[in-house]
């Protein structure tokens, strides 16, 4: 009963989360601060797959959330380098 309460409580607080970071994607002043929040968007969306997992009781979505941290990842690399010199591979 409790460990349901504070799923719904993780929930929201995600929510907000992602919320809060889609809106500096869209309105921020500047490409550092998008790829900020593109990166902090993927780590969200780890962490709602985790709470899916826990809520649904499987094991695979555990894995789902092993992969997209690792694109993700990937994807924030290439969009600093892409972001700091202009080409993501010399």
């Amino acid at each position: 009963m409790i460990l349901s309460w504070a799923l719904d409580f993780a929930f929201a607080a995600v929510a907000v989360a992602m919320a809060l970071c889609g809106w500096r994607l869209l309105r921020g002043p500047g490409a550092t601060d998008r790829v900020l929040a593109l990166d902090t968007l993927y780590i969200n969306t780890v962490v709602l797959t985790v709470l899916l997992g826990m809520r649904g009781g499987t094991e695979l979505l555990f894995e789902g959330a092993l992969l997209i941290a690792m694109l993700g990842f990937v994807a924030t690399v290439a969009l600093a380098r892409y972001v700091a010199r202009g080409d993501v591979i010399e």
